[in-house]
C-alpha cells in the first residue's frame, strides 16, 4: 500500500505528517509502521509521527514517538500539524487542534506559530540521575509528563543516549527529562531526553515545563516571557495571570511524498 507523507520540524524535533482525513489510511496505527517511518537509515527519519485525523468539526492529532508508543501531547508537533493544515486543508487560524491532552488553540504571527497549552500541573519534587550523579527535579505535566533538573553544565547530562533514572512509582509510564541551565535573566538553555525517542533537537511540551520550573524558581510575575534555548532553535514560553501557558516558535514542511514503508 502506499500511501502520502510530508515531512516537517519545529526547531529541529522533526516529524512525519500523515494526512488521514477519515481513518481509512491507517486505522490503529501500528507501532511496527511508526519504526520504519521514523528510522534514521532505513526510513524517513523522524522524532515521531504525527496523524491528522477528521473528527466532528475539527482535527484530532494522533501522536507516536518513534519507537511506536502513544503520546499524550507533542508541542512542537502541535505546530507543524498547525502548519499542515493551514497550508494543505485550508483550515483558517486562530485554529483547534484535538490532542489526547485536550483541545489547542493555535494562531500564528508570519512564521511564528503560537499555542496555547493549557494550564500546566505543578506536582512537587523528584530526582533524576545520569550515571553516579543525581539532581533534583521538579515534576510538572502539561499533558504529559516532566522532570525539570537545572544543572551547571548541560554537558553534565552526558551522551543521553539511555533515559535518565528516575522514579517509577511517580512516573510508571516513563518521562521526558530536561536539563537546564540559565544564560541570562528570564533566559535559559535546555538539552533533553524524550520517553520513546531519545535525546531530540527540541521538545515544546518540556520547554512550557522548563519555563515553569523556571518561573517559580525565580518567584517571577505571571506574564514573564521566557527565552527557552534548544540545541535546535528558540522558543519562547509565557505562563499569563490566567494560567495558561503559551509556546511560540517556528513551524517548518520541508517535504512531501508517497511512501509504502
Amino acid at each position: 500500500m502506499s500511501y502520502r507523507f510530508l515531512k516537517g520540524h519545529g526547531t529541529e524535533n522533526d516529524f512525519v505528517v500523515l494526512p488521514d482525513p477519515d481513518g481509512s489510511v491507517h486505522g490503529d496505527l501500528a507501532a511496527e509502521r511508526v519504526r520504519a517511518l521514523c528510522d534514521r537509515r532505513a526510513g524517513l527519519g523522524a522524532d515521531g509521527v504525527l496523524r491528522a485525523v477528521h473528527r466532528g468539526d475539527g482535527w484530532f492529532m494522533d501522536y507516536r514517538n518513534a519507537d511506536g508508543s502513544v503520546s499524550e501531547m507533542c508541542g512542537n508537533g502541535v505546530r507543524v500539524l498547525a502548519r499542515y493544515l493551514h497550508d494543505h486543508e485550508g483550515e483558517p487560524f486562530p485554529m483547534r487542534i484535538q490532542t489526547r491532552a485536550g483541545v489547542k488553540v493555535l494562531d500564528a504571527a508570519g512564521e511564528e506559530y503560537t499555542a496555547d497549552m493549557g494550564a500546566p500541573e505543578v506536582l512537587g519534587e523528584t530526582e533524576v540521575s545520569v550515571g553516579d550523579r543525581a539532581w533534583a527535579a521538579r515534576h510538572v505535566s502539561m499533558g504529559n509528563p516532566h522532570a525539570v533538573a537545572f544543572v551547571d553544565d548541560l554537558a553534565d547530562a552526558g551522551s543521553l543516549l539511555e533515559p535518565p533514572a528516575h522514579d517509577a512509582e511517580i512516573y510508571p509510564d516513563g518521562v521526558n527529562v530536561e536539563f537546564v541551565v540559565r544564560r541570562g535573566e528570564h533566559h535559559v538553555a535546555m538539552r533533553v531526553h524524550e520517553r520513546g525517542s531519545g535525546e531530540t533537537r527540541s521538545c515544546g511540551t518540556g520547554a512550557c515545563a522548563v519555563a515553569v520550573a523556571t518561573a517559580l524558581a525565580d518567584g517571577a510575575p505571571r506574564g514573564t516571557a521566557y527565552r527557552v534555548d534548544v540545541p535546535g532553535g528558540t522558543l519562547c514560553i509565557v505562563w499569563t495571570e490566567d494560567d495558561r501557558v503559551l509556546m511560540t516558535g517556528p513551524a517548518v514542511l520541508v517535504a512531501e511524498g508517497v511512501t509504502d514503508l
